[in-house]
């Protein structure tokens, strides 16, 4: 007999060489023993289904202790499936619940050893037979491991207590190897939490698309529980059909109030709904292969093709006003089928204290509609005909020459703008593909490209073939929703954080700044007020332009181009086509000049000095400070003329002695000041000087 460090939990027999080791010599599974005995003095033996184990303790009285003790373990987990950590026979799916396994050299042995990641575990084997057996050597816990390539074939599996240097045979080998290792740690570092709460409803134990046990993802938006397969193909919908969150992994997102959300609806309520109309020869199982999985689920939950459809579909005014009822019940089986069959989530309610349906939901105190509004305000589902777009099909105004607008029916779907007569056609009158677009500006005027019609609730769109179309919709806010939609399906991963701002243009332009001036990239550019912000093609966000402290705005003609000049930096945007880069030039040119009477809509110097006043004094300063000069009067006509030009654009007016008198530039300074709106002090500031003072 050999003297080793015994231990035993609910899962595994195990021994060591000291009660120092962290990871032991042999394991034995729980579920694997049917029997235990004393076979003599001291001494008991462990029965497994194909190994016995022959074990000698200090006296009788610890003998008969062990024996107890694992007749009692044994005897509970009899009959039992092993669990996931258990690579025993017990089981006839011990192999499926391994993530990966095979054949590993590691430094210490002289034979390959049969290696398991399963789970959260890997597992040590003496062979395959073994592994087969549940008989292992040891299992590491990867909430402390640590994977890291070392050589073509060698990785390490590093942990607080030992290094694992593996080899494999290949170098495809081990980069698969590096990757489940991986994975075992990222479910280990989870939190089961949460998923154990939501699994509590049965129905949410199966994936709700194709039936797969104890799914750990899930749509937030659509409430539904789903397999890690199945997440995948969801992610390729979009975030505007399908948010996906994990259920061990995203901790933040799971508030109070959506881990009830999902524990009310379930896969059964979700489905009653969704799938309520799924022929047999088009659902998905377990094992259904990646394209069947995506071909059903665009059918699913993208073209809405078996939902159950509400009465109402189609009518879009009784579909948002039976939708702000609903939100003030606990009915959210008939907010769901509202919402996915056309309802508005920012439609009006004719209510000014509570605008929105989420606010009559606040107002109602119902906090399980609130949520599922929240996690819903900004997908792609948003009034008319669900089934014929990805992102609505309300119907809006199309302008395709500039000489009338057309009513039109459009729908955002698969990365196609599509434009019918009327919701009724088939056939669209034209398309524009997504991956066409260049920019996409809110329009708040349209003069400048000589168009006549409203001037809020428009947008435009851009393409490669230097095209413009301007549609219109009701409000301004319509407008803007249907131009967040679009730009969530053109604009590239790398600047996607652009799409969280406010903006009123956003495109894409070559450009060349800071250290890149040799070459000219390609870049992300969104307007915001008098702020232009810049995204790389690497996914790099530079420093935002503040366009009204630029000290010089050119605009060169061939090939078109302009360079906007800040205090110590330079930018030079270049377009490929005309049409788009002249309604860039206005809008820079606009959002660089002043805007207003306060002073904070003045450009501006780097000291945050309106430019207007910097002129002003800068002149006085040097050609006329003498005593009185501020009670002096100029000449009224040569104030006003020079006040509006300054107004203009102030970065243009140079102040030069003999061609303007000291007298008027005083006094458009004086009569700058007295017209402010705001005041001098400005609104804001002026009680903290009455106060000073």
């Amino acid at each position: 007999y050999q003297r080793r460090w015994v231990k035993l939990d609910t899962d595994y027999l195990r021994y060591f060489d000291s009660e120092k080791d962290t990871y032991s010599k042999r394991l034995i599974p729980v579920s694997s023993i049917s029997h235990v005995a004393s076979v003599g003095d001291q001494k008991f033996e462990v029965v497994t289904n194909n190994r016995n184990f022959v074990f000698r303790a200090e006296n009788d009285a610890d003998r008969n202790e062990w024996i107890r003790t694992l007749q009692q373990i044994a005897e509970e987990r009899k009959g039992k499936a092993a669990v996931r950590t258990s690579m025993s026979l017990a089981t006839d799916s011990a192999t499926e619940l391994a993530d990966k396994s095979g054949f590993l050299e590691l430094r210490g042995f002289k034979h390959k050893l049969f290696v398991v990641a399963a789970g959260d575990k890997v597992f040590l084997y003496k062979n395959a037979e073994d592994y087969r057996l549940g008989i292992g050597i040891t299992y590491i816990e990867m909430n402390v491991g640590n994977v890291k390539e070392v050589d073509r074939r060698g990785f390490d599996l590093t942990t607080p207590y030992r290094i694992f240097s593996f080899s494999a045979d290949s170098e495809q080998e081990k980069e698969e190897w590096v990757e489940a290792m991986q994975q075992s740690i990222t479910e280990a570092l989870s939190n089961s939490e949460v998923a154990e709460r939501i699994w509590a409803v049965e129905s949410n134990r199966f994936c709700a698309d194709c039936g797969s046990p104890k799914p750990e993802w899930a749509s937030i938006n659509l409430c539904v529980v789903i397999c890690k397969r199945c997440a995948g193909e969801h992610r390729g919908l979009g975030p505007g059909i399908t948010k996906v969150r994990s259920l061990k992994m995203d901790r933040k997102v799971w508030t109070e109030e959506l881990i009830e959300l999902f524990q009310r609806f379930g896969n059964i309520m979700a489905n009653q709904f969704w799938a309520a109309n799924v022929p047999p020869s088009e659902a998905i199982s377990p094992t259904s292969s990646s394209q069947e999985r995506r071909r059903f689920l665009i059918a699913k939950y993208r073209e809405g093709k078996y939902r159950h459809y509400h009465p109402l579909f189609g009518n879009q005014e009784e579909l948002d006003r039976a939708l702000c009822a609903a939100v003030t019940t606990s009915d959210l089986a008939e907010t769901q089928a509202l919402l996915f069959c056309g309802a508005s989530v920012t439609c009006d309610t004719g209510d000014p204290q509570c605008p929105t349906p989420l606010a009559l939901a606040e107002r109602s105190g119902q906090r399980l509609q609130m949520e599922f509004l929240l996690h819903n305000k900004t997908s792609g589902w948003f009034g008319g005909c669900h089934g014929a777009g990805q992102s609505s099909g309300r119907l809006l105004s199309a302008l395709l020459c500039c000489a009338e607008f057309s009513r039109r029916w459009c729908t955002l779907q698969d990365g196609v703008l599509s434009y019918y007569e009327n919701d009724r056609n088939t056939v669209p009158n034209g398309e524009i593909r997504v991956e066409e677009i260049v920019c996409l500006p809110l329009c708040s005027c349209m003069a400048w490209h000589g168009c006549s019609g409203p001037h809020e609730g428009t947008f435009e769109v851009y393409t490669e073939a230097d095209r413009l179309y301007l549609f219109g919709l009701e409000s301004p806010a319509s407008a803007r929703e249907w131009l967040k939609s679009i730009a969530k399906s053109f604009v590239h991963p790398c600047a996607e954080e652009l799409l969280a701002l406010d903006f009123e243009r956003l495109g894409r332009l070559h450009y060349k700044g800071g250290l890149t001036l040799e070459r000219a990239q390609e870049g992300w550019f969104a307007l915001v007020g008098s702020t232009l912000h810049v995204c790389s093609e690497d996914g790099r966000r530079q420093e935002p332009l503040q366009l009204r402290k630029l000290q010089e705005l050119c605009e060169y003609p061939s090939p078109p181009s302009a360079e906007p000049r800040h205090a110590g930096r330079t930018l030079y945007i270049q377009g490929e086509r005309k049409l788009d880069f002249l309604g860039w030039v206005h809008a820079i040119q606009k959002a660089a000049s002043s805007s207003g009477d306060t002073l904070s809509e003045q450009q501006l110097t780097e000291s945050d000095v309106p430019l207007l006043v910097d002129r002003c004094i800068d002149y006085i300063t040097q050609c006329g400070m003498d005593q009185g000069i501020y009670r002096k009067s100029g000449q009224n006509s040569k104030t006003t003329s020079l006040l509006e030009v300054l107004q203009r654009d102030a970065r243009c007016v140079r102040l030069k002695e003999g061609e303007h008198h000291v007298d008027d530039v005083a006094n458009t300074l004086k009569r700058f000041f007295r017209d402010l709106g705001d005041g001098l002090f400005t609104r804001r500031w002026a009680p903290n000087w009455l106060w000073a003072t």
